[in-house]
């Protein structure tokens, strides 16, 4: 199933595209400082109230999970 091409392959498509992810993220850098202020907090609330509505409802209807 895996051939000798395929996982060479993958592993330079890999390499290649970490490479190019951080070489993007260095150049929006100084983007992400104004653009993005307080976007931590507010995926640190919206994952609290997540996680509270998957545990009341775990607890509350235990069947359905």
């Amino acid at each position: 199933m895996f051939t000798p091409g395929r996982i060479a392959f993958a592993i330079v498509f890999a390499i290649a595209f970490i490479i190019f992810m951080v070489i993007s993220y260095k150049k929006d850098s100084s983007n992400h400082q104004s653009y993005y202020k307080g976007a931590a907090k507010k995926v640190a609330i919206y994952g609290t109230i997540a996680i509270i509505v998957f545990v009341a409802l775990r607890f509350l209807i235990p069947k359905l999970f």
